[in-house]
């Protein structure tokens, strides 16, 4: 092995494609690599050279591949290659103009994301880099882009693994458009503050935590919920001389001023900002909550003027949006009456502009923030000229890595997953790979880490070959986020029955939040008895989140025996905010019959007994109207995707019959199969599996169903 790494190093390798590789000059077990297209390394090569002997510096044999990259196969090609030699690839950065692969059909594999690809192609494909770090899925070519030449779109082969687990870790370090400067020059002095970081030695040991307004429905339960979990992920933090900070919208009208001023500290090492957001944005507050009469009127009047203001945009009659608004909410005309004023509009212009973080206040505030995690739908859309997660590592300030997302996300994810690992010096690449969606990404560094005094080298543990014993072993140290890794390291490592068992006992033993969340999300994978007994306790676990995610999980399942589950929740725990929003959509899972016995039992409010009623009504009229061959396939079509955001099991026989249907058009009943590859959970998981067995075998079903049934088995793996 110490021969060939000596050979790569005196050599540079040219592919048949012109590709241009410098192996690395370091021994290492793994090794990195830089992706770079020609003309960014003409212009950035000292830089790029620089980085890679800063990294190297750690130890982590390193790579630079150059080429006129012109499609994402020759990229994900040489990766592969560099993955199968003796010294692994663990992961790579791809920096400068590298194409963009724009997945589509693989909805599944995002946090949420389930827009209709019938519109623009742009928005409703995932602009994901799993293209280029899962090596497990396949993809099918469909075309370049007509307009954006380097956005090229992709479908999920059927016949592939349906999951995500990467290879490698992947990162981009693609600089957005900043006034003043080109992208090489930005790409420079990116790598200059990189290579710079690299010599300090700085651990974590600073960091806040903040959250916008209507972020997981304003829950004060899950905000307290998860400072506790984080308290056991990050225990050191709690203690004199460390610091830890929780923000939250209700803080100050304007919390951005205190959130960018904390972003600059020079001592910030880690930010977790959850809300929502766009490609531009993170929102931050909305209108104040208030309770005198004034500030109430104040608000109204701002909202008024706001849509006087709009109807005159949209060309609208201004004098009939007012008599609307003046009937709508039985307020005085007078109240809009300078909506349109000069001076008015600038200061409403100016409030409105405080509320939120732009990107114009990232370039003008320099964060500092070494990591920073945004938890936002959008910021991370690489793809654009303009994303906002890209202003934070190419600020002037000290920020080396921001992780976001490119399209919309859940509410509901478990942002901190083993971020506690970062503590013990791993790299931001080797946490990441366990915890990234189709649509998650790394915006600058992945070899980045935070210095740690730990005589465990976690990085070594991450891309090694370890045995059950080894993982097992770390379940016994008192760190939350090691345990937790170590059952997610078990998962393939052991056989099936004992590690359910071992999971489903570290549940029920666990004082660790994160650590508990960890072992029911693994056994949910699962999806067997010990999940269900487990499901049941989750319900009324002390932690809010694991109770959040027990919802989340009977909703998938649906069956009459978790009926119970919902109704004590809506019995005892309706002021958590979040738990209440997620327990009235989850009863409309059940059974109509089940669902209200179990209500009743609990003396629950006869609003709940009303609503589940009137849902079984629901149920009723949806399967008629999808079973309906005389209705427009439109209407049907409408209907059948609706399940693919809400999982009615009361529906999936009627999708099992228009799938079956030889009378009913292919759209439709390409429909019915693609809504039933959204039920791998299902309590009639078996009713769907034996119907995709036969579409994908049998007679009677079209090229394109066949395709379908064979995916969704996949899925169901």
């Amino acid at each position: 092995m110490k021969g060939i790494i000596i050979s790569l190093a005196a050599l540079s390798v040219t592919t048949a494609y012109a590709q241009k590789i410098e192996g690395p000059s370091v021994i290492s077990k793994t090794s990195f690599a830089i992706v770079v297209d020609d003309s960014t390394y003409l212009q950035a090569a000292e830089e790029i050279n620089a980085y890679r002997s800063a990294i190297e510096g750690s130890g982590l044999g390193t790579y630079i591949v150059h080429h006129h990259w012109n499609k994402p196969e020759e990229i994900r090609k040489v990766l592969k290659d560099l993955y199968a030699r003796p010294q692994q690839l663990e992961g790579a950065v791809l920096i400068g103009d590298i194409p963009v692969p724009m997945i589509r059909d693989a909805q599944y594999l995002t946090s949420t994301f389930k827009m209709n690809q019938k519109i623009n192609w742009q928005r409703s494909s995932v602009p994901s880099d799993r293209f280029y770090d899962d090596f497990h899925l396949e993809f099918d070519f469909i075309k370049q882009d007509s307009l954006q030449k380097n956005y090229f779109y992709y479908s999920i082969n059927p016949d592939a693994v349906q999951q995500l687990h990467l290879s490698i870790y992947s990162a981009r370090i693609k600089p957005p458009v900043v006034p003043g400067k080109d992208k090489y020059t930005l790409i420079r002095e990116y790598l200059r503050k990189v290579v710079a970081g690299k010599k300090q030695q700085n651990s974590l040991d600073n960091m806040f935590v903040s959250t916008a307004h209507g972020y997981n429905s304003e829950s004060v339960n899950a905000f307290a919920g998860e400072q506790l979990a984080l308290r056991n992920q990050f225990p050191a933090m709690f203690l004199p001389g460390n610091t830890i900070r929780f923000f939250h919208f209700t803080n100050d009208r304007a919390l951005k001023f205190h959130l960018l001023k904390a972003l600059q500290l020079p001592e910030t090492d880690l930010a977790i900002m959850h809300g929502h957001g766009d490609s531009d944005i993170q929102l931050i507050n909305g209108y104040p909550y208030v309770s005198s009469p004034t500030e109430s009127k104040e608000n109204i009047l701002r909202y008024l003027r706001s849509k006087i203001r709009a109807a005159q945009e949209s060309g609208k009659d201004i004098a009939a949006a007012k008599a609307n608004y003046e009937k709508y909410l039985d307020v005085p005309v007078s109240w809009m009456d300078n909506a349109l004023d000069p001076a008015v509009m600038k200061d409403d212009s100016i409030f409105n502009h405080h509320l939120d973080i732009h990107i114009e206040d990232i370039i003008a505030a320099r964060p500092n923030a070494r990591m920073v995690l945004l938890d936002n739908c959008l910021t991370g859309s690489f793809h654009l000229d303009r994303y906002l997660a890209g202003y934070y590592p190419f600020s002037e300030g000290g920020n080396i890595v921001s992780v976001a997302n490119s399209i919309g996300v859940l509410q509901d994810l478990w942002a901190t997953e083993l971020l506690g690992l970062m503590q013990h010096g791993v790299r931001v690449g080797n946490w990441f790979r366990h915890i990234a969606y189709l649509e998650t990404h790394i915006m600058g560094d992945p070899t980045f880490s935070f210095n740690s005094s730990s005589k465990l080298d976690l990085n070594a543990a991450i891309t090694g070959r370890h045995d059950a014993a080894f993982w097992k072993s770390l379940l016994k140290t008192t760190d939350a986020d090691v345990q937790a890794l170590a059952l997610v390291q078990l998962a393939g490592k052991m056989d099936k029955a004992a590690y359910s068992t071992l999971l489903k006992d570290t549940y029920f033993r666990s004082g660790y939040e994160s650590t508990r969340l960890e072992a029911f999300l693994q056994l949910e994978k699962l999806n067997n008895k010990d999940f269900i007994t487990v499901l049941r306790a989750a319900a009324s676990d002390p932690y809010e989140f694991i109770r959040r995610r027990s919802l989340y999980a009977i909703g998938e399942i649906g069956s009459d025996e978790l009926a119970p589950a919902i109704a004590n929740m809506i019995a005892y725990d309706m002021h958590s905010e979040r738990i209440a929003f997620k327990a009235q959509t989850a009863m409309t899972f059940i059974n109509e019959v089940p669902m209200l016995e179990a209500l009743k039992e609990q003396n629950a409010d006869k609003k709940f007994i009303a609503a589940v009623t009137r849902n079984g009504q629901k149920m009723k009229e949806l399967a008629d109207t999808i079973l309906d061959a005389s209705k427009p396939d439109k209407k049907r079509i409408s209907e059948i995707t609706m399940m693919r955001a809400y999982r009615y099991h009361q529906t999936v026989p009627a999708l099992i019959t228009i799938a079956k249907d030889g009378g009913s058009s292919e759209p439709v009943r390409l429909a019915a199969l693609e809504a039933l590859s959204w039920f791998p959970r299902s309590w009639r998981r078996d009713d769907i599996i034996a119907l995709c067995r036969e579409a994908a075998n049998g007679n009677g079903y079209t090229a394109a169903l066949k395709a379908q049934a064979r995916k969704n088995l996949n899925i169901f793996q």
